[in-house]
């Protein structure tokens, strides 16, 4: 028995035990490699006629010896080449193959490892083999750490035969699924579907006898591949339904996708793409269940059904395949994560996801905003995370009701209709549209003739906040104190109005104490009072905290104003209590504060002493 070279029982068993972490993985290494087998064949038969091109790879299942044979019909191996490429781990004859025929771009194995993943489930390997144009074949025997046999054999053909035998059973792993047709064949399809070449396999079936209600068993060789995946074809060979219908088939997702792209992407990386996006979110879309990511390809042959580095998380709806030859196949998952051709496709892949969303708000907008209603809210978590890293890129992508045209819009549509002399874009939040179209301080902003973006999720005034200003454009709220609307003699008159009720003013917010950071009077139409804040901290993100329960040793609220309406009777009613009945005007003061937290959304502790007090007002 001859010892594996340059320490390569070290390197099996970091094969077999941390390389690899899916056992299953063996099978599509051992078809890999028969492809590479037939293209180097194929190659040669380019100046050789002799060769017969009728090249397949064929599975043979022995359920009684429990034992699987993968064989193909390539270029085959001599006894130097068996010595070479499986006496020593980790040298591969596919990547010579390739440097001495740099004209060959798609051969799959590279690292020459992937065929010893086979011993995750074997305690035996056979590899029979005979090079073309050679009229000796020889035979490989290994059964792993300890080394390997080689010794001359028969073989009628060219090309190799590698015999796996499977290991006993153990506690949680069945070897014996692996001569199980059915199993075997839902592999190739998981993982194989698309190598080029066909992959036969006799499969065991049942009929019924002619003329006869009984069933015999029959059986028939098989293609199990479809060999051509879709996005390998020319665009012009394919419908619309052709897409549609891989996509149903592929994805489990039967409503129609909004938008597909099909994209051959050359450069320092190489990779074709295509990318759908799904009409509906997925169930578990917003859960912490839900996996986010691309099926991943090196020329036809899957690699991982969800590779998560493709997507970054704010575009983790979308789903398709990319495949790449710039790939190399025989590395696990984890190694690959590290790749820096796998990080320059995700960049790339960033682009183009841009790009798309783009083209469609402008020529697609109808299913832009379905899309947006189904999935914005990722969007709009990416423009806002890690301080705004990605604002730049997404900010074009957002869109928000227009309280003016009661539609969405982009900003930089908001912008484009901005009144003359305008300096910011007004923003108001809520829980839905009809509760910020009611809101005291809208009803004044849009007094004006001036549009407001109507915010509806937790996320909108985080990410105005973090995006500072559209186009030069400054974000402001219409609840914050320090609005600055109306002409110069309006706002004459207010000041006006303050300082001579500011006896008043100073004697409420005296008695509703610390609940409140000041009281003012405002312009407010219909409404009696409203809550706005100053500072830094809006009414809309003490509600986002709280809604968090965020732990904090110095909890996050907003500097309140309560703002009375200097045009509403009820100032007056306050200016004659303040002059003859202060615990009155007290109750009144309170009262009106709680209908203010009540109409912004927030919830109020001592609801039975307000009803007491509204009782007992009522009643005088």
């Amino acid at each position: 028995m001859k010892e594996f070279k340059t320490e390569s029982k070290r390197i099996l068993d970091l094969m077999i035990n941390s390389i690899y972490t899916n056992k299953e993985i063996f099978l599509r290494e051992l078809i890999s490699n028969a492809s590479d087998a037939i293209d180097k064949l194929h190659f040669a038969s380019l100046t050789d006629s002799k060769i017969d091109s009728d090249f397949k790879i064929t599975i043979t299942l022995d359920k009684q010896a429990r034992k699987l044979t993968v064989s193909d019909n390539g270029i085959g191996m001599n006894l130097d080449d068996l010595e070479k490429n499986l006496g020593t781990i980790a040298s591969s004859g596919t990547l010579a193959f390739k440097k001495e025929n740099e004209d060959v771009k798609e051969l799959i194995g590279q690292f020459g490892v992937g065929f010893y993943s086979a011993f995750m489930v074997a305690k035996k390997i056979e590899v029979l083999s005979k090079a073309y144009g050679s009229e000796d074949a020889y035979l490989w025997v290994s059964e792993g750490e300890d080394g390997y046999d080689v010794v001359k054999s028969e073989k009628e053909s060219y090309g190799t035969d590698i015999t796996v035998y499977l290991k006993d059973n153990e506690e949680g792993v069945d070897y014996d699924a692996y001569v199980q047709q059915y199993f075997v064949s839902d592999l190739v399809k998981k993982y194989s579907d698309y190598i080029r070449y066909p992959i036969v396999m006799d499969m065991t079936k049942s009929r019924k006898k002619e003329g006869s209600d009984e069933y015999e068993e029959y059986t028939e060789q098989e293609t199990l591949n479809s060999m051509v995946p879709v996005w390998k074809k020319q665009k012009s060979e394919i419908s619309d339904e052709d897409y549609n219908n891989f996509y149903a088939t592929t994805f489990y997702d039967f409503e129609k996708p909004l938008r597909h792209v099909h994209a051959n992407i050359e450069g320092n990386v190489s990779y074709t793409a295509l990318l759908y996006f799904p009409a509906k979110a997925p169930m578990d879309f917003y859960s912490r269940e839900f996996k986010k990511g691309l099926s991943l390809y090196c020329n036809g042959v899957l690699i991982m059904e969800k590779c998560e580095d493709l997507l970054p998380d704010y575009f983790g709806f979308v789903r398709g395949v990319v495949d790449s030859s710039d790939l190399s196949l025989n590395i696990s998952r984890e190694i690959l994560q590290q790749d820096r051709q796998l990080k320059a496709i995700a960049v790339s892949l960033e682009k183009k996801i841009v790009s798309e969303l783009k083209k469609m708000l402008e020529d697609d907008r109808e299913n832009y905003e379905k899309l947006f209603a189904e999935f914005g809210a990722t969007i709009k978590f990416g423009a806002y995370n890690n301080y705004g890293a990605k604002k730049d890129e997404l900010k074009d992508l957002l869109v928000f009701t227009s309280g003016k045209e009661k539609k969405q819009i982009t900003l930089a549509e908001y912008v484009k209709n901005m009144q003359e002399g305008q300096s910011v874009i007004y923003y108001a939040c809520g829980e839905n549209v009809d509760k910020i179209d009611g809101m005291a301080q809208v009803e004044r902003v849009k007094s004006k003739g001036f549009d407001v973006l109507y915010l509806k999720d937790n996320v909108d005034e985080f990410v105005l906040k973090t995006l500072d200003k559209y186009d030069d454009k400054a974000f402001k709220s219409v609840s914050d104190k320090d609005l600055d609307i109306g002409t110069d003699e309006e706002k004459q008159e207010m000041e006006d109005t303050a300082v001579s009720n500011k006896d008043l003013t100073d004697f409420i917010k005296e008695a509703l104490g610390n609940k409140v950071s000041s009281v003012a009077l405002a312009k407010l139409g219909a409404h009696p009072v409203c809550l706005s804040y100053e500072g830094e901290v809006s009414l809309e993100m003490e509600k986002v905290f709280k809604a968090m329960k965020t732990a904090s040793p110095m909890p996050v609220e907003a500097k309140k104003v309560l703002q009375i309406n200097a045009d509403h009777a009820i100032l007056s009613k306050m200016r004659d209590l303040f002059n003859t009945d202060h615990e009155t005007l007290k109750k009144y003061a309170n009262m009106l504060y709680v209908q203010a937290m009540l109409t912004e959304g927030f919830e109020v502790d001592d609801m039975s002493g307000y009803f007491a007090s509204v009782c007992e007002l009522m009643t005088k």
